[in-house]
């Protein structure tokens, strides 16, 4: 968190997960409390950053989304969110509904803006079209999958037609397609989110990148994990991208991306 603060990094994006441990302190959402306790230590100041949360929908109708958010900024210690994600909604969820919903959290200060998060392209056309018959905000932004490997979410026929038409900038996430972009899987016996997964025909779609893209790193003497941030940085309506880092140095490395050029940025694009 530091070291993302002295890059200038200012967009910080929680999210609420469930202890899955049986040791945390609370059941639900104990990530948004640690994430808090960082932001106070690593010496953030609440009015330079940019803060996002997420809706999950996981208790709905029992639980509003006033109940969820308020129970979100509880447990982060945060008055307010500058940005709150829809995620894919549950069944008997509409479009008009979640308007509504975020419409209120809007209203009352809880959220200053709001987006989607993998949604399809039919669902956020309707989501903009009934924002603006109600006169209220419409979605700003959709996080969505966007990779090397993986750029239908963004490129595909139908999105970019969803896209333009709503008017939201993209959020990228799974940049590194789960850390099968950084290079760590070439090394024996890597641990990771997909060390149990390598077989899997996406991952291995991913891994089959790490030679030309480690090439491609050496020659112009940056990461492959910087490269391939830089590609989704690049992407059309993008305008920034999610990264976890466990490290301080991943955090510089993975910024990076930002020094990466034109003329390189082509290169990628034809891997």
């Amino acid at each position: 968190m530091r070291a993302a603060r002295e890059l200038g990094i200012d967009f910080l994006d929680d999210a609420r997960y469930d202890d899955e441990t049986g040791k945390a302190p609370v059941a639900t959402g104990y990530s948004e409390v640690v994430f808090g306790e960082l932001f106070r230590a690593a010496g953030w100041q609440r009015d330079e950053v940019v803060v996002a949360n997420k809706l999950w929908f996981e208790f709905w109708p029992e639980q509003s989304v006033q109940e969820e958010l308020d129970g979100s900024l509880g447990r982060m210690g945060l008055d307010y969110v500058d940005l709150i994600y829809a995620t894919w909604p549950p069944k008997n969820l509409g479009a008009e509904e979640i308007v509504d919903g975020v419409a209120g959290l809007l209203a009352a200060g809880r959220a200053r803006a709001w987006g989607v998060v993998n949604w399809p392209p039919e669902l956020l056309r309707e989501a903009t079209r009934v924002a603006a018959a109600r006169g209220v905000p419409a979605p700003c932004c959709a996080q969505l999958p966007y990779s090397l490997v993986s750029r239908s979410w963004v490129e595909g026929i139908d999105e970019v037609d969803a896209l333009a038409e709503s008017g939201v900038a993209v959020v990228a996430s799974a940049v590194l397609a789960s850390g099968a972009l950084s290079g760590k899987y070439a090394e024996p016996r890597a641990s990771g989110r997909v060390a149990g997964r390598l077989d899997d025909p996406t991952v291995r779609q991913a891994l089959a990148l790490g030679p030309p893209l480690r090439e491609l790193s050496e020659r112009h003497a940056t990461t492959p994990a910087a490269l391939a941030i830089a590609f989704a940085l690049g992407g059309p309506r993008v305008a920034s991208v999610l990264f976890g880092a466990t490290r301080a140095e991943q955090v510089r490395e993975n910024a990076r991306a930002l020094e990466v050029g034109p003329d390189v940025l082509a290169e990628l694009r034809s891997l």
